[in-house]
């Protein structure tokens, strides 16, 4: 479905987009935890559509280093300028909330911070490593979302010797769009860095990485980049409907039908991706435990 950029903010969302609304305990139990500690959520920094869901089943994902990012990438609502240094009791914060919510899997990811000599790379090792102090017999798993650290390899190291359950990198668009939706990062590092990942982890650490489609690729580029994933070592794939956050965000191009999010995810798993999730509401944190499991309930 194909929009002219004058009519796209007039038009009703496709019936496979609407989210049924979520109310009630958890919900509201989860708000309470996070104004409880003062943590940042993508769920709600970057108004992800599944936040009723999510924090309905009691989950969310925690956005470490603040809610202030160095880029301003066109496709993101979370806010951008110059940070405030990180919050020294983050982590544990962190650890405190996900014990409250009673979490077995935790997902923590962050805005970038290129104004930190290693982009945050040792927050999200020490968060890693307190949320896995909760349990003495390290049953919580601990999936990360990370920028791409400007390459720094000493930075991706110090992520990856902490071991986390999933190591996650989003590479967001496609080649051609990547330079003009993005800022500072590339289509080119973003496959670097998850390619050094898989190198770096030795295979151990799964890697996994996401795409945004509505922006204006085509469906050749889309199956370009899932390939170019899979060469550098990518197992774990997300592919979503990309909505405008902002009216000044990054204009949507087209709505794509379910039908081809699932030819997508047939051509991942035949590629050889062990995980994938591929419809219009997925994003790269939605239903992480049911993925990283290979159960992902789709709409």
């Amino acid at each position: 479905m194909n929009l002219s950029k004058g009519k796209q903010n007039r038009l009703r969302l496709p019936k496979w987009i609407r989210v049924k609304p979520f109310t009630g305990h958890g919900r509201i139990n989860v708000s309470e935890i996070l104004d409880k500690y003062a943590l940042n959520t993508v769920c709600k920094d970057a108004k992800c559509p599944n936040l009723g869901e999510c924090w309905h089943k009691r989950t969310a994902a925690f956005m470490i280093l603040g809610n202030i990012c160095t880029r301003d990438c066109r496709f993101c609502s979370v806010s951008h300028g110059i940070p405030k240094p990180p919050h020294p009791n983050e982590s544990e914060n962190v650890v405190r909330a996900a014990k409250e919510m009673g979490l077995n899997y935790v997902v923590v990811t962050s805005v970038t911070r290129d104004d930190l000599p290693d982009g945050g790379a040792s927050i999200f090792a020490e968060t890693i490593i307190k949320i896995r102090e909760l349990n003495s017999d390290n049953n919580i798993k601990v999936e990360v979302l990370t920028p791409d650290f400007n390459c720094n390899l000493d930075a991706l190291k110090i992520v990856l010797a902490a071991n986390p359950t999933v190591f996650n990198h989003n590479i967001e668009t496609v080649k051609r769009l990547s330079r003009e939706i993005r800022i500072t990062a590339s289509y080119e590092k973003s496959l670097f860095i998850l390619g050094k990942a898989f190198e770096i982890g030795k295979g151990k650490i799964p890697v996994k990485s996401g795409i945004m489609v509505g922006l204006g690729e085509t469906d050749d580029e889309v199956i370009e980049c899932i390939s170019d994933l899979r060469y550098v070592g990518v197992s774990m794939l997300t592919i979503g409907q990309y909505l405008p956050p902002k009216k000044n965000s990054w204009p949507l191009d087209r709505y794509v039908v379910p039908s081809k999010f699932e030819e997508w995810k047939n051509y991942a798993q035949n590629l050889g991706f062990s995980n994938v999730a591929s419809a219009p509401l997925v994003r790269s944190s939605y239903q992480a435990e049911q993925l990283s499991k290979n159960r992902v309930y789709e709409r």
